[in-house]
């Protein structure tokens, strides 16, 4: 299990821009039987761990002069220019309660359908809604597109292997992948089209997923203030 050490913090508001120029990045401890408390981590060992855990695998949170905690990182928020995480909650769990989270779906493996007849392989999901104990949640979910070899051929989540002691309420018929036939050169040339009549509007792939992180309501818990 990924380890982080963090301090008690005092600092907030402005003076928080401070611990940040130090490498130091704030963040809030909170859960179940945890009262609230601010903490302070550095930021490079963050994005090492978070790197490591992601948002839905246990993390130990050893606390200068408290105790270990098994947490989850729960809620991170970056800064709108650089994407660097600016303030993290740390979300403590009970190990005998099941929780309910979104794994990211990780598309591995090459479609024979792609390779071979040039189909376009649309994933349909990104993630998936979980329920697990804490020790039992996967840092992802495999999906093996190896399956695709055809046209029009899908994968649903009832396909999806899931690792031991994790469930989805997900319906099995869902489709998580496809593969869709070869875009034509006229439809090629229309979406070039779309794409330069309004470059403003075209958005990178970093670009959305920090947007969907701004927007996205916490599931676990509501964070400290």
């Amino acid at each position: 299990m990924p380890e982080i050490s963090a301090k008690p913090r005092g600092e907030i508001g402005k003076r928080l821009n401070a611990l940040r120029r130090d490498g130091v990045l704030p963040a809030v401890l909170y859960g179940e039987g945890v009262s609230s408390r601010p903490l302070s981590v550095s930021a490079k060992e963050f994005e090492k761990t978070l790197r490591a855990a992601g948002e839905t695998s246990l993390v130990t949170l050893r606390v200068a002069g408290d105790k270990a905690y098994n947490v989850l990182i729960h809620d991170v928020a970056l800064d709108p220019l650089t994407l660097s995480p600016i303030h993290a909650d740390f979300y403590a769990v009970r190990m005998d309660k099941p929780l309910e989270a979104k794994v990211p779906l990780a598309f591995v493996g090459e479609s024979p359908a792609v390779k071979n007849e040039g189909g376009i392989l649309v994933k349909v999901r990104h993630e998936l809604e979980i329920t697990a104990l804490p020790k039992d949640l996967p840092h992802e979910i495999r999906v093996d597109v190896s399956t695709l070899d055809a046209i029009d051929a899908m994968i649903h989540i009832g396909e999806l292997v899931l690792p031991p002691g994790v469930a989805t309420h997900a319906e099995p018929d869902e489709v998580v992948a496809l593969i869709e036939p070869p875009r034509s050169e006229a439809e090629l040339e229309a979406l070039t089209q779309v794409a330069e009549a309004a470059p403003g509007e075209v958005k990178t792939e970093r670009e959305v997923k920090a947007e969907s992180k701004t927007e996205e309501e916490p599931s676990l818990a509501e964070p400290a203030a």
